[in-house]
C-alpha cells in the first residue's frame, strides 16, 4: 500500500502542479495577443493533467480497498493526499516565471511548425532541453509590485477557494465514504465522486471563468491595464493554494456528508 501512496502522491503533484500553471497562461495570453493560439498549446499540458487524473481513482481504490479488507481507516494517508495538492500548487508557483518564458517561446515555435507534436518532437532534442533547464527563473517580488488587488472581486476569490476545496477532497472523501455505509452500498458512495467534482465543475463554469474572463478580455481591448489580469492571475492562484489547505478541513465532514446518503 505504500507504494501505491506514493505513487498516487505523485501523480496529485502533477496534476496541481499544472492546474496551477494554467492560471498564467491568461498572462502571456494578453502580453501576446495570441489568445487562441496560447490556449492551443496549453492544451497538451493539460491533456497530461487530465491523463494523471484518470490513473488518480483507481489509486485511491486500491488503498481504500485494501483498507476494507484489513478493517484500517486510512484519514492519514487521505490527508497526505490532499497534502500532496498542496505541494504541487507551490510547485507550481515556483516554476511559473520558467513556464512562461518557455510557454512563450514555444509559441514563437508552434506558429512556425503549426504542428504540436512536431514541437513536442523539436523540444525533447538534447540542446533544446538544455536551453530548458538555462531558462530557468526564479520568482521574485518585483512580480507582485503596483498590482491593483482592490480590482479582483472578492467574491470571485472566495468562490475559487471553496471550489478547490471542494475539487481537493471530492475523489478522496466519495472513496473515503465507503469504509463508512454497509457493505451494497460501498459502490454507490464511492461512485459518486463524478458528481461532486461535476457540482465543483459547474460552479467553476458558472460563476468564476465568466468573470476571469471579462477581465482578461478587457485587458486585451485596452480598457484594462495589464497588471490587473497579473493580479488575477496572482489572486487567483493564492486562491488556490488555500483552497488545497482549506481541503484538510473539509475532507472528513465532506465523507461523512456523502456517507449519510447511503446508510
Amino acid at each position: 500500500m505504500e507504494r501505491t501512496l506514493l505513487e498516487l502522491f505523485i501523480l496529485t503533484i502533477i496534476i496541481h502542479t499544472v492546474d496551477t500553471l494554467a492560471y498564467s497562461v491568461r498572462l502571456n495570453s494578453v502580453k501576446s495577443g495570441q489568445v487562441a493560439l496560447s490556449f492551443s498549446l496549453f492544451n497538451m499540458f493539460v491533456l497530461l493533467s487530465r491523463t494523471a487524473n484518470l490513473f488518480q481513482g483507481p489509486l485511491i481504490g486500491s488503498i481504500i480497498g485494501l483498507s476494507i479488507t484489513r478493517g484500517l481507516y486510512p484519514v492519514n494517508d487521505m490527508r497526505i493526499v490532499i497534502f500532496a495538492s498542496t505541494v504541487g500548487t507551490i510547485l507550481g508557483i515556483i516554476l511559473i516565471p520558467t513556464f512562461l518564458r518557455i510557454f512563450e517561446a514555444a509559441i514563437r515555435r508552434l506558429e512556425l511548425t503549426g504542428s504540436v507534436p512536431s514541437l513536442v518532437v523539436e523540444a525533447l532534442q538534447a540542446n533544446n532541453i538544455k536551453r530548458i533547464v538555462r531558462s530557468a527563473t526564479r520568482p521574485s517580488k518585483t512580480m507582485l509590485e503596483k498590482l491593483r488587488f482592490r480590482e479582483i472581486p472578492k467574491r470571485l476569490l472566495i468562490l475559487n477557494t471553496l471550489v478547490t476545496g471542494i475539487y481537493t477532497v471530492g475523489v478522496l472523501a466519495a472513496n473515503y465514504s465507503a469504509l463508512l455505509v454497509p457493505e451494497q452500498a460501498r459502490l454507490a458512495a464511492a461512485s459518486s465522486s463524478g458528481m461532486i467534482n461535476g457540482m465543483a465543475s459547474i460552479l467553476l463554469t458558472l460563476f468564476i471563468d465568466p468573470k476571469s474572463a471579462i477581465i482578461t478580455d478587457q485587458a486585451l481591448r485596452g480598457k484594462r491595464p495589464y497588471g490587473d489580469v497579473k493580479a488575477l492571475v496572482v489572486l487567483l492562484i493564492g486562491t488556490k493554494l488555500m483552497g488545497t489547505l482549506l481541503g484538510q478541513v473539509l475532507f472528513l465532514p465532506a465523507t461523512e456528508v456523502i456517507a449519510s446518503f447511503y446508510r
